[in-house]
């Protein structure tokens, strides 16, 4: 039998793969990956951040954004250059800018049916609660 908290976790998680599902879905429509559309958007919100943070930020080991960094930047949607240091920054190109406007407009088409179970207020409640364990 499982726990109130274990169930509680495993529902976080599977609403979790149902947005990633759902995105992903409609992001290869567009030719992009959830995963890569992660990246892009923590580059754009971070240019100067770290490839460590950047990772972080999207979800990914430092080893596996440093791949995907290579495999965006293969693509022209991002171009990388030696900042202070030993740090590499990553900027979106004109194609990488435009690639995650399309992203976040099929995005936003697939975001209302995942919450419309719920009312604004409910989804505000949601939002804060989880954002209070984090």
């Amino acid at each position: 039998m499982m726990s109130e908290l274990e169930a509680l976790g495993r529902a976080v998680k599977r609403v979790q793969d149902r947005d990633h599902r759902a995105l992903d879905a409609a992001l290869r429509q567009v030719g992009i990956s959830l995963v890569q559309w992660d990246a892009l958007r923590a580059i754009d919100r971070a240019p100067a951040a770290t490839a460590h943070d950047l990772a972080v930020a999207s979800f990914q080991s430092d080893q596996a954004f440093g791949t995907l960094a290579s495999r965006l930047e293969a693509a022209g949607w991002v171009e990388r250059r030696p900042g202070l240091g030993r740090r590499i920054e990553h900027r979106l190109t004109d194609a990488g800018r435009a690639k995650l406007a399309e992203g976040r407009a099929r995005a936003e088409r697939v975001w209302p049916g995942l919450f419309d179970a719920l009312d604004p207020a409910e989804r505000a409640t949601l939002r804060a609660l989880l954002e209070r364990l984090l």
